[in-house]
Parts: C-alpha cells; sequence; structure tokens
C-alpha cells in the first residue's frame, strides 16, 4: 500500500471550439459521456468526468468552447466558463497545435491571467503534426505570455501523453478525501447524456447552420422488462429546418436515431427502443425557460 496522501480536485478543461476538449474527456474517463464533433460549440453544458485511481481522484469539468457570444444561449455557456475557471484548483488549456495563434486565442489567454489558477497548457492533435518540432514556436508565444505550470503536448484521439497528464495531475492536486463515489465516472444523469449523444449523430449528419439551431431534449424515460423505452425531443427553430432532420420518407431521422441507439445501448448496457420526433421552436436560443427545460443554465 502506497505511503502517498491521497489526492483529490477539480480541472477545468478550457479552450476554443474544436481544441478536442469533448474528445479527451472520454478518453482520460474511458466512456463516452460528451458529444464530439467537427462542429464549434458541440459543448453547450458543463459535463463531468470523473478518474478515480488509488493514488487519488480528478474530477474534469468540460466546458464550452470560448467563442464569441451572440444569442442567450451563447451567454449562458460563456457564464459556465467563468464559472468553471474560479471554481476549480487546476485550469487546462487545450490547444489545437495545428492552428496558428488568432485574436480568439488572445482572449482565452486574457481569461487564463485573469483566473490566475496553476495552469497546464495542453498542446492536442500532435499526431497530426509531421515535425513535432513545430511545436517549438507555439510554446514560445504561449510561455511569453504566462507562467504555465506544465507544457505537455498530447492527443486526445490516440492516447499520447495522457497517462503523462494524469501523473502531473495527481501531483499537482492538494490532499484530500473523494469527492465522488469513487465506481462513477460522471454525476451528469442518463438522460441527458442520451440527449447529448443524439445531438451529436445530428451534427454528423447535417450541415451548415442547422447544428447550431438544433437541441435534444428527453421527455421521457422508461425502464420495462426487456428494454429501456426512451423518447426524445429534437427543436429546430423554423418549418424549413424539420424536413431537413426528418429526410426524404423519414430516412434522416432513422439514420440518426439508429447510430445514436448503438452508443445508447453501449453505454445503458441493455437494450433500447429508441423514439425520436421533432418540433420547431422558434428561436429557442433566446428563449429562457426553453434553455433552462433544456439544462442550459444561467450561473
Amino acid at each position: 500500500m502506497s505511503d502517498s496522501p491521497y489526492k483529490s480536485g477539480f480541472a477545468a478543461l478550457i479552450g476554443r471550439p474544436n481544441a478536442g476538449k469533448s474528445t479527451l474527456l472520454n478518453a482520460l474517463v474511458g466512456e463516452h459521456i460528451a458529444a464530439v464533433s467537427a462542429k464549434p460549440q458541440t459543448t453547450r453544458t458543463r459535463i463531468k468526468g470523473i478518474v478515480s485511481r488509488p493514488e487519488g481522484q480528478i474530477v474534469f469539468l468540460d466546458t464550452p468552447g470560448i467563442h464569441k457570444p451572440g444569442y442567450t444561449l451563447n451567454r449562458r455557456m460563456m457564464g459556465l466558463v467563468a464559472d468553471a475557471l474560479q471554481q476549480v484548483d487546476i485550469v487546462l488549456l487545450l490547444r489545437d497545435a495545428t492552428t496558428s495563434l488568432g485574436a480568439g486565442d488572445r482572449f482565452t489567454l486574457e481569461l487564463i491571467k485573469e483566473a490566475n489558477k496553476p495552469t497546464f497548457l495542453l498542446l492536442n492533435k500532435t499526431d497530426l503534426l509531421k515535425d513535432k518540432s513545430a511545436l517549438l514556436p507555439l510554446i514560445e508565444q504561449y510561455t511569453r505570455e504566462y507562467n504555465f505550470a506544465e507544457v505537455i503536448p498530447l492527443s486526445a484521439r490516440t492516447g499520447d501523453n495522457q497517462e503523462l497528464l494524469l501523473q502531473k495531475l495527481f501531483a499537482l492536486l492538494p490532499e484530500g478525501e473523494p469527492l465522488y463515489d469513487t465506481e462513477i465516472f460522471t454525476d451528469e444523469i442518463e438522460r441527458n447524456i442520451v440527449a447529448e449523444l443524439i445531438r451529436e449523430k445530428i451534427l454528423e449528419r447535417t450541415k451548415q447552420e442547422l447544428p447550431f439551431a438544433t437541441a435534444v431534449r428527453t421527455e421521457l424515460w422508461e425502464e420495462k422488462d426487456d428494454a429501456t423505452e426512451i423518447h426524445c425531443m429534437i427543436y429546430v427553430e423554423r418549418d424549413s429546418q424539420k424536413p431537413i432532420i426528418i429526410g426524404k420518407g423519414g430516412q434522416m431521422l432513422k439514420e440518426i436515431g439508429t447510430r445514436a441507439r448503438r452508443d445508447i445501448e453501449k453505454l445503458l448496457d441493455r437494450h433500447v427502443r429508441l423514439h425520436l420526433f421533432v418540433r420547431v421552436q422558434e428561436d429557442w436560443r433566446n428563449d429562457p425557460r426553453t434553455l433552462d427545460d433544456l439544462g442550459i443554465q444561467e450561473t
């Protein structure tokens, strides 16, 4: 048995859209709990992923990608980021290592400076770099701006350096008892994860502006002897968007449901009967009540 003290604490995944925060969270936890997509602004809520080991427990907070808010939805999303920066023990600034420094990255750096928390710079997507020396100018730019506790190149997709990240986090976290039951990997309720998995499939299958105008809510969940019966409502903003989601002869909706059901059954480890419906809810991104119903709370 180790004589080292037990460590526990919170770490926030912060970064621009498409930096790979949700992919990294899923990889660290070992479960598909956060929606992943190449589309920006995939993450809309703050999702907790819990890693428990003999040496301690790390609670990761996956936050929305930092962007300029236009709708009430987006303002609430950025409120979640600000709130997470204040609450956690360690900040993990995740950066797509394949892109150059832009105005959004500089704004994100300013948020990090204001939070003034121990921060790791995580340079993600190193598996896409042909020459790892390309990281050096980026590291130099960032370390001139802030005194990072650690700088770790990694790949959320391949797992490269993820174990190193966990070791460095355990070394820096404060001593303390487990914050959550060590047998769970998230405190997110299953009906919310299911809704996000469905939205992930919508993002995969639709184009242009439609992904930003869609949301999913689980409206019915019944445990039956042979299966879990789940009814989910897909929200769109305009009448013209509804047939895009449904598709010709209902084919698109059927495909979304089939793909989502596979992931849901893996998550729940039982047979699922999934029923999807589409509703037009005009301007839902600016409607506080609808946002509350979707679990996108104001901080």
